[in-house]
């Protein structure tokens, strides 16, 4: 028998049905339901002894970030479940990655304390194996993510981010005494573990994600695979440092600030560079610190980088990223500027040249800055979601509601949907803003892009629209890459006046 989350998709006219079965393997048919009856299932997890499994569940509208169950249950000599007992979770508790020690003990990971920490079922209660405040976990978007993973029964290894980087620990499960091992990785995921050796994925500023071993006996790394082989000097890149910045309501906002680097280039005497904020997607992601061309591309160019982590990104507590719910637009937007006019208070940028560029949901806060804000001078809008009613009526289950947290239950909300969306409010575009849009994308449609850029034009805005064939949500062609990040630098040097050092293809831009 193979045990497995099925999602049921017929019959068509209904939502899909997800539940938990067991499927023989010699005829792919489904041989019985385990359990069923909520709106999602995943992280299904076998004793050693096949005689226990322990599973995630949660209901619309949450979604496993919000809240979700543990449960556990006995397995008995058919493999079917019985005497089973929700362990831990709620609706506004988020568990995550439950899985057996080698000597049968369930763990999880729980939010409870307000931070993704560990904890073990233990005699029938929870126990708070590690009690930090620090992040063990990212949000549960996939199947199979991997945090923590135990060498022994009683040794485990885990990743955990603290202001922005990821951090590697051992931790003794009986004391819950963490040991962090020192490497060179500042971020980190997937980890995995036997006896003998941890695997894990890892980056950092100035190394490309790879896959990486430790020899447990040796304290030895290997890399087995990066992401590029690509030898770069590493005087051409730029090492963040985390920042944290006063924003609204009294609040504190969060971001990793590179400051421009190329050893063959200095700025002018008394000139402050101007300044790319980057909006991440998701909007419950973060900014990632490990090797990334497409940021490298613009410190080796003269601007600094303000990779923000606005209110509502994972890694610093659940606090933190539940303050999008319901602010979806209004949050991620003042942190961002925020971010942007403390640095110019710093001294650090120049207040003229404040540039934001995002994707997706990034390409959202973007459109958001450009229409019902008053600090940036100039944007990069990629693939940006402008009409929130047009993602709320046509996604797919999983994010189906997700939208009920971050705006607010639609058609009920339907006014606060028509106020934070940018595309009814484009005859308020304020500043220069060129547009990127793959018109095979499924998520956000062309036509919201073309909408804002229509706008743009009609105000005599100096704008620009560069769609691309073959291209969905996300761009993925290197040419189109290359074309679509040049294309916006040649944007920004007219927009500014400045001269670039590369030679660039221009490109077509309106009103000016």
């Amino acid at each position: 028998l193979l045990y497995c989350v099925v999602e049921d998709h017929s019959p068509e006219e209904k939502e899909a049905d997800n539940y938990i079965a067991a499927i023989n393997l010699e005829t792919g048919e489904i041989t019985f339901k385990l359990e069923e009856g909520n709106n999602f299932y995943s992280s299904i997890a076998f004793s050693p002894d096949m005689n226990q499994m322990a599973w995630l569940t949660w209901d619309h509208p949450n979604m496993p970030w919000d809240g979700c169950e543990l449960w556990l249950a006995d397995v008995d000599e058919n493999g079917r479940t019985r005497n089973r007992q929700q362990v831990a979770g709620g609706p506004e508790i988020s568990i995550v990655q439950p899985q057996w020690s080698p000597g049968g003990e369930l763990f999880y990971i729980s939010d409870q304390s307000g931070w993704w920490n560990l904890y073990h079922w233990k005699n029938d209660e929870p126990r708070h194996v590690v009690e930090m405040q620090a992040d063990f976990a990212r949000p549960h978007w996939v199947f199979r993510r991997s945090s923590y993973a135990f060498a022994s029964a009683s040794t485990a290894f885990c990743a955990y981010t603290q202001n922005g980087f990821w951090f590697l620990g051992m931790v003794d499960v009986e004391t819950g005494r963490l040991t962090e091992i020192k490497t060179r990785f500042t971020d980190i995921e997937d980890v995995r573990a036997n006896a003998d050796q941890l695997v894990l994925w890892g980056g950092s500023p100035q190394e490309f994600p790879g896959i990486h071993v430790y020899d447990l006996l040796e304290g030895r790394w290997q890399t087995l695979q990066r992401a590029s082989t690509l030898k770069i000097d590493s005087a051409y890149l730029s090492i963040p440092e985390p920042v944290e910045f006063p924003t609204a309501n009294g609040l504190t906002a969060h971001g990793l600030l590179y400051l421009s680097a190329n050893k063959d280039f200095e700025g002018s005497e008394g000139e402050t560079p101007p300044l790319i904020v980057i909006s991440h997607g998701g909007p419950t992601s973060a900014a990632n610190s490990y090797l990334y061309l497409s940021w490298q591309y613009w410190l080796s160019r003269g601007f600094a980088v303000l990779d923000v982590n606005y209110g509502g990104s994972s890694g610093y507590g659940r606090e933190y990223r539940t303050r999008l719910n319901g602010e979806w637009g209004v949050v991620d937007l003042q942190d961002c500027e925020n971010g942007a006019n403390y640095l110019v208070e710093q001294g650090i940028v120049d207040k003229e040249r404040l540039i934001i560029r995002g994707g997706s949901a990034g390409g959202y806060t973007t459109m958001c800055a450009m229409t019902f804000g008053s600090t940036f001078k100039a944007g990069g809008c990629y693939f940006g979601l402008g009409d929130l009613e047009i993602f709320v009526q046509d996604t797919h289950k999983f994010e189906s509601r997700y939208m009920d947290s971050l705006v607010g239950p639609y058609p009920e909300a339907k006014d606060l949907y028509l106020e934070r969306s940018p595309v009814h409010h484009a005859h308020k575009i304020s500043c220069p803003v060129i547009f990127f849009q793959g018109l095979d994308d499924k998520v956000v449609p062309p036509n919201q892009s073309e909408m804002m850029f229509e706008a743009a034009r009609g105000k005599e805005m100096p704008t620009a629209y560069l769609a691309y064939e073959g291209e969905g949500h996300g761009f993925r062609r290197a040419e189109n890459i290359k074309h679509s990040i040049e294309s916006e630098l040649y944007f920004y040097s007219k927009v500014f006046e400045f001269e670039l050092a590369d030679e660039i293809e221009p490109i077509e831009i309106e009103n000016l």
